[in-house]
């Protein structure tokens, strides 16, 4: 802890002759006065303190500036060691500042009044009528989010979770700002009440009013030229820049807003990339993606999505104003020119193409394609569990976070197959069947929530899920079996087929990026309801889930073998396994084939339309392989033959191992 000390006479006159004035010089104080050499053209005024100013700053292109401060008026400022203050247009007041800062042609720099630097500001997600008001602090995890925006039928919890979010916002609020160290603020023209963490870049913002920048030594934020944010918050590592604007927002760890996007009243966490477009009383989970300035997001609940050029969704039908929402389930995608009108419901990792107006709900039918025919919408199920897109994005997502901060605050689960996605998957099948049952298994046409189902689209839907349950429970029975020791009976291997985990049973949730028992979180939010756990052990809870989430699975999946297969695993016997793990080695790899088929599309004829430009059919072939490789050397394509070789040897491996025991 710095010790100051008021300036002498001596001191006081040698500032004086570096053209430094003071309202009141025994309200200057210093720590170092042998760094007076280093201050020059200051004004002062309320209380002002400084450190020792003894190294340099080496800028971009070798220019090298010594700390200390110079061409500014500072009004109740604490400055660190090794800092620097240069060229303040106006001001700066009210600031801590710590140590080797570097602060350069700022217009004004100032904390004017208590301020909770954006802890405590409402965002309007989803309605933007309001009804869905999320309160923004410092550790917003989108679970929390999720819980604030969507379960407004237990008014009880919301309220004792806003009240411990304003306690929170109370303990923030301050009439002091503060810069952290080893911050740069350059080129910037209007700070007002912003708190910004260690290691933060700000260069070239237009006005930053009312917020924090959660920044540190592990994962600095970035906010770049001509950005203005008012009533915000932004997390670690996280790059903001090129005439972004925020008004009222939430920007998570390691997001990336910029090209001119334009946001308000909406929650951005873990992992987004907004570029170019609009968003407005958006709810953005982990991984929500728009690049292009003709879309807009507004009223919705995304996660894991990819905006195509053009999209667009209206949550006004122009009768009692904007107050419609919608929901696109993880992992949707939507094309170029799609548009949907809320309120709508789209399954998890389903494809929208085209303009759909009829408010239908796909939820209970993943993995489909949203087609909108003569203005009618066509669902097609489960084809996109074949598509080669939905498993290069499953492959995408975990090497793309990007969080460096070791203190994540969102649980993301990256499986594409889940209880989540599969207890949907058994529903659809029974919901397809219901369909063919009650109009006739010859019907051209069926009609699910304002959608038509084509006959051999609902055949295949059917055969679909059918494999996609089977790959998903031959995989958990072979980990569960991957140590299964020499000798082993039909005994031991019931012994290590039975669970070890209390929690799993039950439907599965979606809690914005974290799969979990939905028996867990009604749990949670009752203690939570009763006072008995507060925001920091409700994350606490929500990260233990998810690092129980293998364990849970394979409880939630014991029971379905019996559903599914016709096998109790409570008195399976090797001969049943072996037939699992065969039909399984049959789905896995019949699937693989079918991708196999859909990456080859991306290499025949047609994909060659504009390659070889002034040549014959030789030419163009050989343009295209010189830009684009050929088929069979294709990262993903090799990737799926390894991936048949592996699962045909592991689960031949196993089967072997099995009737291997059986024989003796």
């Amino acid at each position: 802890m710095a010790t100051y000390q008021p300036l002498t006479q001596a001191q006081i006159e040698l500032l004086e002759q570096r053209g430094c004035r003071a309202e009141d010089w025994s309200t200057v104080f210093t720590s170092a006065p042998e760094s007076l050499n280093y201050i020059r053209g200051v004004r002062f005024s309320g209380t002002v303190k400084f450190g020792r100013f003894e190294e340099v700053f080496t800028l971009p292109g070798g220019v090298k500036k010594h700390s200390g401060l110079r061409e500014c008026t500072l009004h109740n400022v604490t400055v660190g060691d090794n800092s620097l203050i240069e060229n303040v247009t106006n001001y700066v007041a009210n600031y801590v500042i710590g140590e080797h800062t570097y602060i350069e042609n700022v217009d004004l720099l100032l904390c004017d009044g208590p301020c909770s630097f954006g802890n405590g500001v409402e965002v309007s997600v989803l309605s933007e009528t309001g009804g869905r008001e999320v309160k923004i602090y410092d550790r917003l995890s989108a679970q929390i989010a999720y819980v604030l925006a969507m379960y407004r039928h237990r008014p009880a919890l919301i309220a004792r979770m806003n009240g411990m979010i304003e306690e929170y916002a109370k303990s923030q609020t301050s009439e002091m700002g503060y810069i952290g160290n080893h911050v740069s603020i350059r080129n910037t023209r209007h700070i007002n009440g912003v708190r910004i963490g260690d290691y933060a870049v700000i260069s070239g913002a237009s006005r930053l009013r009312n917020g924090s920048v959660n920044s540190n030594a592990a994962a600095p934020v970035i906010i770049a030229h001509g950005v203005i944010a008012d009533d915000f918050i932004i997390c670690s590592g996280s790059h903001v820049a090129d005439n972004t604007s925020l008004e009222r927002c939430f920007v998570g760890q390691c997001c990336h807003l910029g090209h001119g996007y334009s946001a308000s009243d909406a929650l951005f966490f873990s992992n987004c990339q907004e570029e170019n477009g609009e968003a407005c009383a958006i709810f953005a989970g982990p991984f929500t993606v728009t690049h292009h300035k003709s879309t807009l997001l507004i009223a919705g609940m995304f996660s894991f999505m990819n905006a195509g050029s053009g999209s667009n969704q209206s949550n006004h039908m122009y009768k009692l104003g904007p107050m419609h929402q919608g929901i696109l389930e993880r992992g949707a995608k939507t094309s170029s020119d799609s548009y949907i009108l809320w309120p709508s419901r789209v399954g998890a990792f389903s494809l929208v193409m085209g303009r759909h107006v009829t408010h239908s709900d796909t939820s209970a039918l993943p993995f489909s394609y949203l087609i909108e025919q003569q203005n009618t919408t066509y669902l097609v199920p489960g084809v996109n569990l074949r598509s080669v897109g939905t498993v290069r994005d499953a492959q995408k997502w975990p090497k793309r976070d990007a969080r460096k901060d070791p203190d994540r605050l969102d649980c993301i689960n990256y499986n594409l197959l889940s209880p989540y996605t599969i207890q949907k998957m058994f529903k659809g099948i029974q919901l397809l069947k219901n369909l063919q049952y009650s109009s006739g298994e010859l019907s051209d046409v069926y009609s699910y929530h304002s959608t038509k189902i084509r006959n051999k689209s609902l055949r295949n839907g059917l055969h679909y899920y059918q494999t996609a349950i089977t790959k998903f429970l031959g995989n958990s029975i072979i980990k569960r079996l991957e140590k299964m020791p020499a000798g082993a009976s039909d005994e031991d291997i019931r012994r290590m087929l039975q669970p070890t985990c209390s929690i799993g049973n039950g439907p599965w949730a979606d809690v914005a990026g974290l799969i979990a028992p939905r028996e867990c979180l009604t749990q949670l939010l009752n203690q939570v309801e009763r006072g008995k756990v507060d925001l920091k052990g409700m994350d606490s809870t929500f990260h233990s889930l998810h690092n129980q989430y293998y364990d849970a699975e394979w409880t939630w999946a014991y029971d379905k073998y019996e559903e599914f297969f016709g096998y109790p695993l409570a008195n399976i016997t090797k001969e049943q396994i072996v037939d699992i793990v065969k039909r399984w080695k049959e789905a896995v790899i019949g699937l693989d084939k079918e991708l196999y088929e859909d990456a080859r599309k991306e290499f025949n004829l047609a994909s060659m339309t504009s390659f070889g430009a002034d040549g014959d059919r030789e030419t163009k072939e050989r343009d295209f392989s010189e830009v684009r490789g050929d088929f069979e050397s294709n990262s993903f394509v090799t990737a799926v033959l390894d991936h048949i070789k592996q699962k045909e040897k592991l689960g031949d491996e196993l089967i072997f191992r099995l009737e291997s025991l059986g024989n003796r």
